[in-house]
């Protein structure tokens, strides 16, 4: 297995995330974020959640402010796509990526699995994928009573800490969430405790992402 780092201490990082709902970034790819912020790495982020009613909304916005505390710079974009509803609205989605596309050039983009069985997901990321075209894209993975997690082909070791510390800032956050079955520290904590172990990572912990696409130089 060949270890690669997406920014070593010191150095600047601009990171694209993209959450068809509030708390699916901070789900799928939180521990990594938290991890790049102690690491030093210089994180420029825009943090955009596409659906939200006011209450998610302000959700989104005091998560993502826990979430990317010491980051070097950060915009938080609550979008208003009708949620569960997003192939309808392809149009208009596509439409704003194109928008953000020529706002932003990032190094990196996390955003859904194109294996994800909700509807959202699926099409956040076929659209994600279709207008990024030449972006390293992380896709992540979102437990759910769908059944849907799969193989993964990259990881991301967790620092020491950083799966409870996710975890408690899920909880803290997501309070319209948290009487949701799969919304459990078990939940998060088992599957980082499953893909920790697939690629050894020291803490014993890990977040697994799907790259579709990479070019080696």
């Amino acid at each position: 297995m060949k270890v690669l780092s997406m920014a070593p201490a010191g150095q600047p990082l601009k990171i694209l995330c993209l959450g068809a709902h509030a708390d699916d970034i901070e789900i799928g790819a939180g521990g990594t974020i938290l991890g790049l912020v102690a690491a030093g790495v210089k994180l420029d982020v825009h943090w955009c959640v596409m659906s939200g009613t006011s209450e998610r909304a302000a959700e989104t916005r005091r998560s993502a402010a826990a979430f990317l505390k010491g980051a070097a710079a950060t915009m938080v974009e609550v979008c208003a796509f009708e949620d569960s509803y997003f192939p309808s609205q392809s149009r208009e989605i596509k439409q704003f990526l194109l928008g953000l596309r020529g706002r932003m050039e990032p190094d990196v983009i996390f955003t859904h699995s194109r294996f994800d069985a909700h509807q959202d997901h699926r099409e956040l990321n076929a659209l994600t994928t279709n207008v990024f075209r030449d972006h390293f894209v992380l896709e992540y993975e979102i437990p759910k009573w769908d059944g849907d997690l799969c193989e993964r082909n990259t990881y991301v070791p967790l620092l020491p800490g950083m799966i409870e510390r996710k975890i408690d800032l899920l909880m803290e956050h997501f309070a319209t969430q948290r009487s949701k079955d799969w919304f459990h520290a078990d939940v998060f904590r088992g599957l980082a405790r499953i893909r920790g172990m697939e690629c050894r990572s020291p803490s014993f912990f890990a977040e697994a992402f799907s790259v579709r696409k990479l070019a080696i130089m």
